[in-house]
């Protein structure tokens, strides 16, 4: 059986993210799998090593306050088969009190055999943290 392709990848850890199922976004890394958010802001960290660390990420994630919903999605095919380039859209709300917003991202992700080993996760984290301060 041939793996999923970088694109198909996406789209499933993009559908995962925008139904709730954090619980089932890990098993789409690579165990040695490497994020980078160079956007991140304390306390999160801006590297997460191993689908471990990325499976508590996600946890962390389904006990948060936010629904996510991916929108506008344009993925980048690239020269080397093994990348693409995701820019896409958060339609948000804050669980707690409904307050709603849109933040921009922008994933580069190298998938191989169907996994996810490397991501760099260009997210708008001062737009969430001022979506999770507007909402208080």
């Amino acid at each position: 059986m041939t793996p999923p392709t970088p694109r198909a990848v996406f789209e499933q850890l993009s559908a995962g993210i925008s139904a709730g199922r954090w619980h089932e976004l890990a098993d789409l890394y690579a165990e040695d799998a490497v994020v980078e958010q160079p956007f991140a802001l304390p306390p999160a960290p801006p590297r997460l090593e191993g689908r471990v660390t990325i499976a508590e990420h996600f946890r962390r994630a389904a006990a948060g306050p936010l629904h996510l919903r991916t929108r506008d999605v344009v993925v980048h095919e690239t020269d080397d088969p093994e990348v693409i380039v995701a820019e896409f859209d958060y339609d948000g709300r804050v669980a707690a009190t409904g307050h709603v917003f849109r933040v921009s991202n922008v994933q580069v992700l190298r998938v191989r055999d169907g996994r996810i080993v490397e991501s760099r996760d260009y997210h708008d984290h001062r737009g969430l943290a001022r979506a999770m301060n507007t909402a208080l």
